[in-house]
C-alpha cells in the first residue's frame, strides 16, 4: 500500500518500489494498492489479500486511518494500530506522552490556528516551526528571528496543518530505529552543503547529507539513546517497528520525535542500521511479515 494523498505521495512511491521487489523475491504474490486511487476498494481488495504491507508516509497511513480500517476487514499489516499511529503522528501529543514517562525532548509550544496579533512565542529563539503532524520535514523552517515568524506559520497553516514551535537544540542529530524489541545501531546525521538542518533535501537528495551508522559516539551515551528509543517505542503502545530521531547536545539526548512507518528505499535509515544488524533488505521485510502476522495474532 503505497501513495496516498499526503504531501509525502512521491516519498512513499520511491519505497515501494525495492518492498515490491523484496516481496517478490521472497516468492509473495504482490498487488499495489494506491489509496488516492482505489480507497473505495479497499474492504474488497484487503479481504483478496493475506498480509498488507503499508508504505503509506503522513495522512492517510500514519495517522492510523487505514490500519483501522484494515482491522475493519480483517486484513493483518505491519507496524503500529490506530491508536499508536495517532499519538506519535501527533508531535504535540507525543511530546505529552513523553513529558509524562520522564523523556527529554525541546521545549515546545502548539498552536492549532494563527494566533492574534498581539501573541509572542513562549520560548526562546532560534526554534523550529513545524507542521504538528507532517513529516519528511517538509514545510519545517529554521527561524531566528521574530520577524520571520509570521512567514513560517503562514506556510504551514495554509497548507490546513496546525504549528509546533520547538526550542532548537545545538548539537548533533541521531536516529535509533527499533525492530521488534530490539534497538538497532544509531545512524549519526550530518547535513552538508547549503542544508542547515536535515531538511527535505537533506534527506532525499543524493550527497545532501552525510549518514554515519554505526554513529560514532560514546559507548554509554549510545546505550542511553538506544533505551530512550524502546521506552519511547513502548510508551507509545507502537509495534514492528519504529525509527526514533533526536538531537544530542553534550552527554544529554533529547527525543524529537517517533516515525511509525519510518522509510523503506533499500538506502533509507532503518534498512541501514538493520543491515549493520545482520539483516539483508529483504530479511529486514520478512522480519516485518512476520511480526506482523504474530502480533495481529495471525497464523504466519
Amino acid at each position: 500500500m503505497a501513495g496516498g494523498w499526503s504531501s509525502e505521495r512521491e516519498v512513499s512511491l520511491s519505497g515501494a518500489k525495492s518492498i515490491h521487489k523484496a516481496l517478490e523475491s521472497l516468492g509473495h504474490e504482490v498487488v499495489r494498492f494506491d489509496p488516492a486511487h482505489e480507497f473505495d476498494h479497499l474492504f474488497d481488495k484487503a479481504r483478496t489479500c493475506d498480509f498488507a504491507f503499508i508504505n503509506l508516509h503522513g495522512s492517510p497511513g500514519e495517522d492510523g486511518l487505514i490500519q483501522a480500517m484494515l482491522d475493519a476487514a480483517g486484513c493483518p499489516y505491519q507496524g503500529s494500530g490506530p491508536r499508536a499511529s495517532i499519538l506519535a503522528l501527533n508531535k504535540a501529543a507525543s511530546k505529552h506522552i513523553f513529558v509524562d514517562q520522564g523523556l527529554a525532548t525541546p521545549a515546545w509550544e502548539f498552536l492549532p490556528g494563527p494566533p492574534d496579533k498581539s501573541w509572542e512565542p513562549k520560548i526562546a529563539f532560534p526554534i523550529f516551526a513545524k507542521p504538528n503532524t507532517g513529516g519528511s520535514s517538509l514545510g519545517t523552517s529554521m527561524v531566528r528571528e521574530r520577524k520571520d515568524l509570521e512567514g513560517a506559520l503562514e506556510t504551514i497553516f495554509s497548507s490546513g496543518e496546525e504549528a509546533l514551535l520547538e526550542k532548537m537544540i545545538q548539537g548533533r542529530e541521531v536516529s535509533c530505529p527499533v525492530l521488534g524489541e530490539e534497538a538497532l545501531p544509531l545512524i549519526l546525521i550530518r547535513p552538508l552543503g547549503e542544508s542547515k538542518f536535515f531538511d527535505y533535501k537533506a534527506k532525499y537528495v543524493p550527497r545532501m547529507a552525510e549518514e554515519i551508522c554505526p554513529a560514532p559516539l560514546d559507548t554509554a551515551l549510545a546505550e542511553r539513546i538506544r533505551e530512550t528509543a524502546l521506552k519511547a517505542h513502548r510508551v507509545l503502545g507502537l509495534a514492528s517497528y519504529s525509527r526514533a530521531d533526536f538531537m544530542v547536545r553534550e552527554d544529554t539526548p533529547y527525543l524529537l520525535e517517533v516515525n511509525t512507518l519510518p522509510g523503506m528505499t533499500r538506502t533509507s535509515l532503518v534498512p541501514q542500521s538493520a543491515a549493520k544488524a545482520g539483516y539483508s533488505f529483504e530479511d529486514l521485510i520478512a522480519k516485518l511479515l512476520n511480526l506482523g502476522m504474530h502480533e495481529k495474532r495471525m497464523p504466519v
